[in-house]
C-alpha cells in the first residue's frame, strides 16, 4: 500500500549554508531528496516534521531511515543533523540546530552518526555507515567523495572497482559543476558505444578498445551523477540499463567478425560456436540472476562472500574486455574471443550451481540472506 502523502512528514530546512555541493546549494540538494521521496518540502505542515540542519550534509539513505522512526534525532558530535519529531518537539530541536549545540533529548531517541555499527539498509540487505558531516568549503571534497562512494552500494566488477573510480569521480564532479545532466552523459556514451561496435567490426581493435574504455567509464559516471545530484529519472534509468543490457552481444559479434579484417579469421564452425556460446551464456546468466532475485529477494552476487568475489570476474562486459585486451596484446584477437566464449560458459555453470545450492539450502530450512548483512 502506498502511503498517503498528507500523512508523511514535511522536510523542513533549518538555517542556511552557502557552501555548494555537487554544483548546488545544500538547500537545493535537500529539496531534491525530499521530492525523490515524494515528501513535502518547506514550511511545516501537520504534526509531524523532518527537520534538516543545513550546516551538515548527509547521505540520502538517512531520510528513509528516519522516516520510519518518529521521535528520533540523528546527531553529529551531539548537534542534531536530522530529526523526525512531532510539532511539540520541533522548536527545541530547531533551536539546537540554529545554536549549533546538543539538544535536550527528553522523550527522543538518538542515533549518533559516529556509531561504528552504522545502520541496516533494508533495500540492499546490508549494513552500512552513511555519512553525516559538517558542510564547509574545506570539507566539500571529502563529503563529495563519501557521497560518490555511497552512490552505488552493490557489488561490481574489477575494472569498475579498481581501475577507474578516480577517473569517474573527477568526471562526475566536472559534469555536476558544468550542469551536464546524467541523460546527456548517457547520450554521449551511447554514441561511443556504437562507434566502438563499428571499430570492432572492421578489425580496428585498438581504436575500439580506447573508445569502448571511455564509454565504460561514462557508463559509471551517468549513474553516479544521477545519484550524487539526485536527478535520477525513469527515462534515464531505462536508457542506461537498456544500453547496458543490449550492447554486449553486439560487441562480441563485431569482434568475432573483425578478426577476419585483422588477419586472424575464425573458421565458420568456430565462429558459430563462439557466437552461440556467448549469446546463450549471456541470456541464461541473466535469467538465472532474475530467478534468484524472484525466489530469494536479493541478487545472486550478494548471497555469500564467494558470490561477491566472483562478481569481480564473472563473464560480464568489463571482465570480458580484459580477456580481449590480453588476446590483442599478443596479436591474437581470435584467441581472445574464443577465451571469452569459454569463460562465459564456465560462468554460466557457476551461476547455475549457485542457484541450485541456494534452492537446496532453502529446502533444508536454511534462511537465505546476504552475507553483507
Amino acid at each position: 500500500m502506498v502511503a498517503n502523502p498528507s500523512t508523511l512528514p514535511t522536510v523542513v530546512p533549518v538555517g542556511d549554508n552557502p557552501t555548494p555541493i555537487w554544483g548546488m546549494t545544500n538547500a537545493e540538494r535537500l529539496r531534491r531528496m525530499a521530492v525523490a521521496r515524494k515528501l513535502r518540502f518547506g514550511e511545516a505542515v501537520g504534526d509531524d516534521v523532518l527537520l534538516a540542519n543545513l550546516a551538515f550534509a548527509f547521505d540520502p539513505s538517512w531520510l528513509p531511515h528516519l522516516l520510519g522512526r518518529p521521535g528520533t534525532v540523528l546527531t553529529r558530535a551531539g548537534v542534531p543533523v536530522l530529526g523526525h519529531v512531532a510539532a511539540g518537539d520541533a522548536e527545541r530541536v530547531k533551536a539546537a540546530m540554529l545554536a549549533d549545540r546538543p539538544v535536550a533529548l527528553d522523550g527522543l531517541a538518538v542515533i549518533e552518526a559516529e556509531d561504528e555499527n552504522g545502520i541496516f539498509n533494508e533495500a540492499l540487505r546490508k549494513r552500512e555507515r552513511p555519512f553525516a558531516d559538517r558542510l564547509t568549503p574545506a570539507s566539500v571534497p571529502a563529503i563529495e567523495r563519501a557521497s560518490y562512494t555511497g552512490a552505488y552500494k552493490g557489488v561490481t566488477d574489477l575494472l569498475t572497482k579498481y581501475l577507474w573510480p578516480e577517473w569517474a569521480l573527477w568526471l562526475t564532479r566536472l559534469c555536476a559543476r558544468a550542469g551536464i545532466s546524467p541523460n546527456q552523459v548517457t547520450a554521449i556514451g551511447s554514441v561511443l558505444c556504437i562507434v566502438a561496435t563499428i571499430a570492432f567490426w572492421y578489425g580496428w581493435f585498438w581504436s575500439g578498445l580506447a573508445i569502448g574504455l571511455v564509454f565504460m567509464v561514462l557508463d559509471t559516471v551517468d549513474g553516479k551523477l544521477a545519484r550524487c545530484t539526485i536527478t535520477s529519472s525513469a527515462l534515464g534509468n531505462a536508457w542506461d540499463h537498456g544500453v547496458d543490457l543490449v550492447h554486449p552481444p553486439f560487441w562480441w559479434w563485431a569482434w568475432a567478425t573483425g578478426c577476419a579484417a585483422y588477419g586472424r579469421p575464425l573458421d565458420h564452425d568456430t565462429f558459430v560456436a563462439v557466437i552461440a556460446a556467448m549469446l546463450f551464456g549471456y541470456v541464461a546468466q541473466r535469467l538465472i540472476e532474475g530467478a534468484f532475485i524472484a525466489r530469494f529477494g536479493m541478487h545472486i552476487h550478494v548471497w555469500e562472500r564467494f558470490d561477491s568475489r566472483f562478481r569481480l570476474v564473472t563473464a560480464r562486459r568489463n571482465p570480458n574486455m580484459v580477456i580481449l585486451f590480453a588476446g590483442l596484446l599478443i596479436g591474437r584477437p581470435d584467441w581472445g574471443i574464443v577465451a571469452v566464449a569459454v569463460w562465459t560458459m564456465l560462468s554460466l555453470v557457476v551461476h547455475l550451481v549457485r542457484l541450485g545450492q541456494a534452492m537446496a539450502a532453502k529446502a533444508r530450512g536454511r534462511r537465505i540472506v546476504s552475507w553483507l548483512a
